[in-house]
């Protein structure tokens, strides 16, 4: 892989996990917890959301050790569930919202991959490693798994025995969150791939 592209590469992860987490204080700061807000964390701005070892270290470990895909996080957006006016269902909204958050940005450079005439071929490569990350993200953190979001976004229709499991399951997440990337991650390569090809119109392999 080219510097470049490495370099490329981890720019796109970050900016789309920066959308992924804004969109969760956004969504949040609608609801009534200004948390995020009062924390300077409602903004673009990538310095007041990158982490270092999720958002730049892990990133160019996995470049350098040439895994075939580039995966990172940026730092989790707070907020507080009890300043939520829909106490039950508030922070499932919070959670859907940041995939909801990298489908759009999936969709919007998919389509035009799809239907506007492009340049030159890179240009084209560019705008499929973008849809392609989004999806990823999208897809991966909706994997009920806690403390990731599709655990929080299912949660609400949960008996409430499963809700304390999950809430204390959480103390054991990146534990969780890194067996499922070590030993689960090929399940939902596919549903990436499905994705990418009905918003590009053509599969990215």
């Amino acid at each position: 892989m080219s510097i470049d592209l490495a370099i490329f590469q981890i720019i796109i992860l970050v900016f789309s996990a920066i959308i992924h987490e804004y969109m969760h204080g956004w969504m949040a700061d609608r609801l009534g917890d200004p948390t995020a807000r009062d924390a300077g964390r409602l903004t673009m701005n990538p310095i007041a959301h990158i982490d270092p070892f999720g958002s730049i270290l892990l990133p160019l470990l996995m470049i350098t050790m040439n895994t075939g895909f580039v995966f990172g996080w940026a730092k989790p957006v707070p907020f507080n569930p009890y300043n939520l006016r829909d106490a039950k269902y508030g922070p499932a909204k919070v959670a859907i919202a940041g995939p909801l958050g990298n489908l759009i940005t999936a969709l919007f450079f998919g389509l035009i991959l799809r239907f506007s005439p492009l340049p030159n071929p890179t240009l084209g490569a560019l705008l499929a490693l973008i849809v392609w990350i989004n999806l990823l993200l999208m897809v991966f953190n909706l994997v009920p798994i806690p403390p990731m979001d599709g655990s929080k976004v299912i949660a609400p229709f949960l008996p409430v025995s499963w809700q304390n499991r999950f809430a204390e399951a959480e103390r054991y997440g990146m534990f969780l969150v890194l067996l499922f990337v070590i030993f689960g991650f090929f399940l939902i390569v596919p549903i990436i791939d499905l994705l990418f090809k009905l918003i590009a119109g053509f599969p990215l392999y």
